[in-house]
C-alpha cells in the first residue's frame, strides 16, 4: 500500500529538515506556494522518514511545503501546528534517491548540492549505474558532476575509463 493511504498530522517541532536537499525555491515562487497552501490548503504532504531513536521525522520530500507552515503565521494557525506526513521507511541512500526523483519530477537543483549528493552514494557504496537508474542521470550528467567534486575517489568503479585504441 502506498505511503499515501497513511497520511498523519505531525507536530511541526517533530520535522527537521534533511541535510542533503538539492531543491532550491526562488522568493516568488515561495510566495506563490505559500498563497496556494492559503488558498486551497496542502493537498500534498510532505514525505519523511522516521527517526526512533530522537522521535523524529525527517524530510525526503515537501521542505519548502513545511517551510511554509514555519514561517507562515496565518497558515500555521490555520494548520494547528500540524504538517501533514507520509512515511517511508528507507535507508539513507535510497532516502536520498527518493529526494531526488521528487525533486527532478518538478524543480531545478543546486549543481554544488547534486555533486553532494553523488559523492555521498558513491561513498555509500553505491554503483554508477543505481545511481543513474535511481535518481534518472544518464552517463554524461553524472560523469559532469563527478568532475565538478574534483574527488578521484568518485571515479574508483572505472565506468568512465575511456577505452585504450
Amino acid at each position: 500500500m502506498s505511503p499515501v493511504y497513511g497520511i498523519k498530522p505531525v507536530p511541526l517541532e517533530k520535522v527537521r529538515a534533511n541535510a542533503y536537499n538539492p531543491n532550491v525555491v526562488a522568493p516568488p515562487e515561495m510566495d506563490l506556494l505559500e498563497l496556494s497552501i492559503w488558498e486551497d490548503g496542502y493537498t500534498m504532504p510532505c514525505v519523511c522518514y522516521y527517526l526512533p531513536e530522537e522521535d523524529i521525522y525527517e524530510l525526503v520530500d515537501g521542505f519548502h511545503r513545511y517551510l511554509v507552515l514555519k514561517t507562515s503565521k496565518r497558515i500555521y494557525e490555520r494548520e494547528k501546528g500540524m504538517v501533514p506526513v507520509a512515511v517511508i521507511d528507507k535507508d539513507l541512500s535510497n532516502r536520498m534517491a527518493s529526494t531526488i526523483r521528487h525533486n527532478r519530477a518538478r524543480g531545478t537543483h543546486s549543481i554544488e548540492l547534486m555533486t553532494n549528493i553523488v559523492a555521498e552514494l558513491k561513498k555509500a557504496g553505491m554503483s554508477d549505474a543505481w545511481i543513474m537508474s535511481n535518481i534518472g542521470m544518464d552517463k554524461d550528467e553524472l560523469l559532469r558532476l563527478k568532475q565538478i567534486s574534483g574527488l578521484a575517489a568518485l571515479f574508483a568503479d572505472k565506468e568512465f575509463s575511456i577505452p585504450k585504441n
